[in-house]
């Protein structure tokens, strides 16, 4: 591998909401992009607006092939300065209560929003630790808050967000993020609330300044808030 001079990240779950959205500006910022998504259809849509600068391959990103070859583009292009892991499923929806909540489509949630991040940051650290670079993994205030009907999606979310503070505490050379955007007008928050009308969410692109506040100003490793970063930034 020849290292590049230029920003490479992987965004996951790229094709809409968030990471369409922060894959957009990351573009328009000059960096080099490798992303993901299970719509091959949708992904590759992405990609025609992104331009040259960005790789689309597209897969599940809890699938150990799918995750070797993105770290295998990641190092085709001569390096990794930034994993975003936002690439995440809701689960059921309407979404049920834990007395009720099947177990395998638990399994399945716990699988894609906390084990395929880890298994993504283990294969991504000699790349990023070489380069300094960051991890920002996408969070929510379910991840703290006590609400009816999230506790697959929320219980998920807690897992990342404790596994995010220690991998910051083990990871000096690496900064270490965990990012609640807020809420957002996007598909998984609409299927969250089915039949209710959302419109009044601000679109996911009202979430991409502070995030990217937060990789220009790097800060301390830890755990921020979309409208925290804006406060200090």
């Amino acid at each position: 591998m020849t290292q590049s001079t230029d920003k490479i990240a992987i965004v996951t779950g790229a094709s809409r909401g968030l990471g369409l959205a922060t894959a957009k500006t990351l573009v328009d910022l000059g960096w080099n992009l490798i992303i993901d998504a299970r719509n091959a259809k949708n992904l590759f849509a992405a990609k025609a607006d992104l331009g040259d600068k960005t790789i689309a391959i597209p897969g599940d990103v809890s699938v150990a092939d799918h995750q070797t070859r993105l770290i295998d583009a990641a190092m085709d292009a001569g390096g990794l300065d930034l994993l975003i892991n936002n690439a995440s499923v809701l689960g059921p929806s309407p979404q049920p209560t834990l007395d009720s909540y099947p177990l395998e489509v638990l399994r399945h949630v716990q699988e894609v929003n906390f084990l395929a991040p880890l298994a993504l940051i283990q294969s991504a650290l000699p790349l990023l630790r070489e380069r300094h670079g960051i991890v920002v993994n996408i969070t929510s205030d379910a991840a703290v808050e006590a609400y009816p009907g999230w506790g697959g999606y929320g219980s998920s979310k807690a897992a990342l967000n404790q596994m995010t503070n220690i991998l910051a505490a083990e990871e000096p050379d690496v900064a270490v993020y965990s990012f609640d955007p807020g809420d957002m007008n996007t598909q998984m928050h609409q299927e969250a609330f089915p039949g209710e009308d959302i419109s009044d969410r601000p679109p996911p692109e009202r979430s991409v300044p502070p995030l990217i506040a937060l990789l220009e100003g790097r800060p301390p490793s830890g755990a921020y808030r979309a409208s925290d970063v804006l406060l200090t930034s």
